[in-house]
Formats: C-alpha cells, sequence, structure tokens
C-alpha cells in the first residue's frame, strides 16, 4: 500500500514538473506575467499577530461593491486610462472579505444600526444607535436603559485617544454611532426629542463625551446642531436648538481648540492638541467637487492622525466619507464618484502617515445603493457618460453608443429607483427615455436614469466589501456578519 501510495505521489510530482516546465503560449502575456506575480506575493505574505497600538476604521457612506466599482472607473478615466485596470488604494490591502449589512428588522438597513454594528458588535434594528434590539424605534425611556458600550469607551478605558472625522454632520448616524446612544438617530439636537424625554441629544452627548475624556478630536459639519436658534454662526446662519445651550462655547470651556473654516483648520498646525471640535458647515460639509473655504477630508484625516498620534497608547480613528451616499441619494452620480475619489485620497493619506506593524487599517461601507449598470460596454466608456459600443478588433470602445429597444441610447449606470425616474408625475405617473447625448449626460448636476420615481434613490440590501491591512487584518476573510468588525478591532487591540 505504501509502495502504492509513494507511486502515486512522485507520479503527481512529475506531472506538476512536467506542468511547470511546460511552454505555454500565453506566457509572455502580461496578463499572464502580472497574475504569476501576484501568486508570488500572496504566498509570500505573513501574517501580523502583533497587537494593534492603533486602529483606523474608514466607512464610506453607501459605497457598496456597485458604488465601489464606479468610483474605481472614474478615478482611472481621471488619471488617463481605461478605468478598468485602475487599483485604489484600499484595494492593494492584502486582505478582503464580504461583509452582510442586514438588521435585525431590515433586509435593508440604514445607517444607523449599521454603524452601531461596527462600534459595538452587535446588531440592532433601524433607525436607532447603539441601543440593543429589544427597544423599539423612538422609545426614550427603553433607549436609556439598553445602551450598549461601543469601542471608543472600551478603548479609552485603556488609554487610547479617539477621534471622528466626516464630511457629513458630525451627529449624523455614521459619525454619531462613535461617541452615542440614542432610541432615534434623528434626535441630534434638543428640539428633535419628544416632550418628557429625558435622553440628551445626539450633540449633547458628544461634548459630554469630551468632558468624560472619550471624545479627543471631532472633525464635520453640523454647526446648526451645537447652536441656539438665538445665535449666528460664523456665516450668519443660525442654530436649531431651544435649550439655550451654546455647545460650541462649552466645548471651548473644556479647553477645546474650535475650527469653523480652511483658515482656522490650517491654525490648528499638526491637527492641534487634544481635544479639538471642529465643525466646518451648519449642515453637512460641502461636496467634494463644490467644496471651497473648508479642508478635505484627506486633510482632516491627516490633522486628526498627527493629532492622536502624540498619544504613546494609541488611537481609534472612525473616518467617514458621509457625502457619497448623500450624492447616491440626489441621483447625481458625479458627485458620488468626486466624493468616492476624495474618500480614496484619505485612505491613502492614512496609509502613508501610518505603520503597517502597529497599525489596522479596515476600509468599508455601511451599506450599498440601488445603483446599476447597463448594457455591454465598451472598455472606457465613460462612467459618468453615455455606453459605447465594443470594439471587437481592439480594445477601448467604438464612438458608437448603444441603443436600447426604444432607438435611445442609455448610460453606463443608473439608478433602481431615484429623482431622475423616467416617470412623471403630471403624465400620471408614465414617460418614455429622452434622447440623451454624451454632453448632457455628463454634466456635473445630471440626475441618472432611474425606474421608480423616488424623491431620494434608496439603500440596497446587498453585502459590501471590505478590506484590511495591519495586525490580525488576516481575521477577515470569506462572508461576515457586520459586527465582526467589532470584534476584530477589539481582538486586534487586546492581542497577546
Amino acid at each position: 500500500m505504501k509502495t502504492a501510495l509513494a507511486a502515486v505521489m512522485a507520479l503527481a510530482i512529475s506531472s506538476n514538473a512536467v506542468l511547470a516546465q511546460s511552454a505555454l503560449p500565453q506566457q509572455n502575456s502580461k496578463w499572464f506575467t502580472d497574475a504569476e506575480a501576484k501568486i508570488q506575493e500572496m504566498v509570500a505574505q505573513q501574517p501580523n499577530t502583533k497587537r494593534a497600538k492603533n486602529v483606523i476604521l474608514f466607512t464610506a457612506d453607501g459605497n457598496g461593491v456597485g458604488t465601489n466599482y464606479a468610483i474605481r472607473l472614474f478615478s482611472g478615466q481621471q488619471a488617463g486610462l481605461l478605468g478598468s485596470e485602475y487599483v485604489q488604494p484600499q484595494e492593494a490591502f492584502p486582505n478582503s472579505a464580504l461583509v452582510k449589512t442586514y438588521t435585525t428588522n431590515g433586509q435593508t438597513p440604514d445607517s444607523a444600526p449599521t454603524a452601531s454594528a461596527m462600534n459595538t458588535g452587535v446588531k440592532s434594528k433601524n433607525g436607532m444607535i447603539n441601543v440593543d434590539e429589544s427597544v423599539a424605534e423612538g422609545d426614550c425611556a427603553a433607549g436609556l436603559d439598553h445602551t450598549m458600550k461601543t469601542f471608543a469607551e472600551i478603548v479609552s478605558e485603556a488609554g487610547k485617544s479617539v477621534g471622528v472625522v466626516s464630511t457629513a454632520r458630525i451627529t449624523h448616524a455614521t459619525p454619531a454611532a462613535v461617541y452615542a446612544k440614542t432610541a432615534q438617530r434623528d434626535w441630534e439636537n434638543n428640539a428633535e426629542l419628544p416632550e418628557g424625554c429625558q435622553q440628551k441629544d445626539i450633540a449633547a452627548q458628544l461634548i459630554d463625551q469630551m468632558k468624560a475624556g472619550v471624545i479627543d478630536i471631532a472633525m464635520g459639519g453640523g454647526r446648526g446642531q451645537f447652536l441656539p436658534k438665538d445665535v449666528k454662526d460664523e456665516e450668519g446662519k443660525g442654530g436649531k436648538r431651544t435649550d439655550g445651550r451654546n455647545l460650541v462655547e462649552e466645548a471651548k470651556s473644556l479647553g477645546a481648540q474650535y475650527a469653523w473654516d480652511e483658515d482656522t483648520f490650517k491654525a490648528l498646525g499638526d491637527g492641534g492638541n487634544a481635544p479639538v471640535l471642529a465643525l466646518f458647515e451648519s449642515s453637512h460639509m460641502k461636496y467634494e467637487t463644490d467644496r471651497t473655504g473648508e479642508p478635505s477630508l484627506a486633510e482632516m484625516t491627516a490633522a486628526t492622525i498627527k493629532n492622536l498620534s502624540k498619544n504613546d497608547n494609541g488611537f481609534y480613528l472612525m473616518v467617514e466619507g458621509g457625502r457619497v451616499d448623500h450624492a447616491n441619494h440626489d441621483g447625481n452620480l458625479f458627485r458620488t464618484l468626486t466624493d468616492g475619489k476624495a474618500f480614496a485620497d484619505a485612505i491613502a493619506m492614512a496609509d502613508e502617515l501610518t505603520n503597517d506593524e502597529d497599525t489596522l487599517i479596515i476600509v468599508t461601507a455601511d451599506h450599498e445603493h440601488a445603483i446599476a449598470f447597463n448594457g455591454y460596454c465598451g472598455r472606457g466608456s465613460p462612467i459618468t457618460g453615455l455606453c459605447y459600443d465594443v470594439d471587437g478588433a481592439g480594445v477601448k470602445h467604438l464612438d458608437k453608443p448603444l441603443l436600447g429597444d426604444d432607438g435611445k441610447p442609455f448610460t453606463v449606470a443608473g439608478f433602481l429607483n431615484g429623482a431622475g425616474s423616467v416617470l412623471k408625475k403630471d403624465d400620471n405617473w408614465t414617460g418614455s427615455r429622452p434622447d440623451l447625448t454624451q454632453e448632457q449626460a455628463m454634466d456635473p448636476d445630471y440626475l441618472q436614469q432611474a425606474l421608480i420615481p423616488m424623491s431620494s434613490e434608496t439603500h440596497s440590501g446587498e453585502d459590501v466589501a471590505l478590506f484590511a491591512k495591519g495586525p490580525w487584518a488576516h481575521l477577515f476573510n470569506g462572508v461576515v456578519e457586520q459586527n465582526y468588525i467589532f470584534h476584530v478591532m477589539n481582538y486586534a487591540v487586546n492581542a497577546k
């Protein structure tokens, strides 16, 4: 038996040797040699099992697999490539997984429970932040009694610093999940609380967490949530609070440095000294393509890392590209993509400023959108434009748009629902597709064609991608639940 087994093994080894030594007609192709090089890169990888000093969680709101694909094409085409071959910073990370985003009561989630899952390790219901699944949405009393401990609180107790950065309001669902606990994500200021509710609003909770030493830096939009109605901000916009509290002044009284525009941001120097409160707009920050007078997401990320790195015990930083989501809701693909590219720039900046040996970087999304991709488009068809026919004799597309059965061209990307619906209310919800030109489709303000009419395009429920590098990043593999992200972060900072 042993002799027979040895003979089989010898034959197998011999066959493999013959296979390896045989010349293949395709072996000089760049596709072939690139794949062989990737094999060697993967074989050489060794898992990093050191304790993570720092953890950075990047979340591009709404940047699911489809949206990420569109951003890749856009970034590549902006760089003069055909698009598909482009590699975003996170796509070069050695570890990846698919993440299931459903919630305990939602097949399709919103950002509150998805961000909560990443920050507490537990799934919960739509509409609520860091309270357990026993709570009904909007039940203030139950929300007070069923809160969960956050990753920020855990690492703060271990002596680490904590920062949160977003292009959305800093009180919006995803950034709020770093520090707040609420039975309703919309309770961003006290005027939104129901009568008799004893829970503090989200903005007030941020100041409490700064006072407690849990949050060291918060940067984003949302000044209005922190100011009384009778107080104008630096740009002349009134606040939203009805309790008379000026939370910006309260933060300053705690010793916080405050910034509200690009100049005051730059005056912080290398991110300033914690604590820092930076609120660059009354509501959300501007889309990247419209940005003036306020820092980019990459600049905010760099400043925050430099500040938090002053703590020898390390830090936890959550960075959100919040407006990727908003542009998708608007049906405006161009702004989705420019904000997505700005998000990738922030990832590259963080990677440059940190060390893989001691910093776990995770890049993911909270959910996807109802984005769809149309037709058999040729390589290089502009992602914001029309779908052009494949060139059977070449690589780049033919200069010939593909047509639907209605004889009209269509765009590479569209939405299953949204404000760009071809069905119009004044026509009794009937309509037909316009005869679109390339110039119209590539206008930065163009709303992608959609089917179901919706004033705001919706999320969708499919999995999102996750990319990771650094200590214990290899624990991300296969298909995982969204709350698993917390457990990897927690394991990494406590590894022996």
